[in-house]
């Protein structure tokens, strides 16, 4: 028996578009599968067909990036989450990426989800998160926000991961610029050891210059913001730029460059805490925590030619 028309991978696939812009979300992550400006790449997103690699365009919630072992102390009980992440021992990216989310409008040019997240192992509440892409003059924009409909307190972390490109073959000859002054240095699990000072270090990119074999897989944080309150991250490689700016309460930005690939474009990750934010270190302080009723929302976006 067979179905006349194959499921994609990511479920349903929601265009939006305003003039010479053009996005896709899909069902499942409610992820930013591509985004185009007068037909070109924006982000290095995937086809319909295919099945999502490296998070491309994922939505990270209730937590982003690593927990050490799975496991955290919550109002005095020990969690353990499911070690998503095996060879590292980590819990990784949250619980929602693979998941579908419900579709609550589909305009010309906006599209809005939404998903609960209910108790389940290493996760003691009830969440409901609601993502709103647009497509307009300022690009793609994404606004997150979610509500505590439990009874509990819960913690909560907000990503996201798309990758962007500017139409290079290799990212070495990417111009990149971040306005960030510290980094984390972790360690051979990607966990945090200390936050320190950018200054004189392959992690300075608040002057723009090429990439070259430089290689990142890190989270930077004290991003200096601009008159409308946003911080912005770009790339750049002859006429052709990718910018991605996050607004209030997104404090944090993860860059992954790829190691031995040099192929993989860049991805810009806006968060609003670090890796391992669920444990006390150097990244605990951007934890919100979310009593019942309360809610959290953000908002960043991207543009290109």
């Amino acid at each position: 028996m067979t179905s006349e028309a194959a499921v994609n991978p990511t479920g349903e696939q929601y265009e939006i578009a305003a003039g010479n812009r053009r996005a896709v979300v899909t069902e499942v992550g409610a992820t930013l599968r591509s985004y185009t400006v007068d037909g070109r790449d924006v982000v290095a997103g995937f086809a319909a067909d295919q099945v999502i690699s490296g998070g491309r365009g994922m939505q990270l919630l209730p937590w982003p990036n690593r927990i050490r072992d799975g496991r955290y102390t919550f109002n005095g009980k020990t969690q353990q989450l499911v070690l998503s992440e095996p060879a590292r021992h980590n819990a990784i990216h949250g619980l929602v990426r693979h998941q579908p989310w419900r579709l609550i409008s589909h305009t010309a040019d906006r599209v809005e989800q939404r998903i609960r997240v209910y108790p389940q192992p290493g996760w003691p509440g009830i969440i409901e998160a609601t993502i709103v892409h647009t497509v307009g003059d300022d690009g793609v924009v994404t606004n997150e926000s979610v509500t505590n409909i439990g009874t509990v307190a819960v913690p909560y972390g907000y990503a996201a991961h798309p990758y962007l490109t500017v139409g290079e073959d290799t990212v070495d000859d990417v111009v990149i610029s971040i306005p960030a002054e510290r980094y984390l240095a972790v360690d051979d699990r990607l966990l945090p050891v200390d936050l320190l000072l950018v200054e004189g270090r392959d992690e300075d990119m608040r002057t723009a210059a090429p990439l070259g074999q430089r290689s990142f897989d890190t989270a930077l944080s004290g991003l200096a913001r601009g008159a409308d309150g946003r911080w912005r991250a770009r790339l750049e490689r002859g006429d052709r730029w990718a910018e991605l700016w996050a607004g209030e309460g997104l404090d944090w930005v993860q860059v992954f460059t790829g190691n031995e690939r040099r192929d993989l474009s860049i991805a810009v990750e806006p968060m609003t805490c670090g890796p391992n934010a669920f444990n006390p270190g150097p990244t605990h302080d951007g934890v919100i925590v979310l009593e019942p009723g309360e809610t959290a929302a953000h908002e960043w976006g991207i543009d290109g030619v």
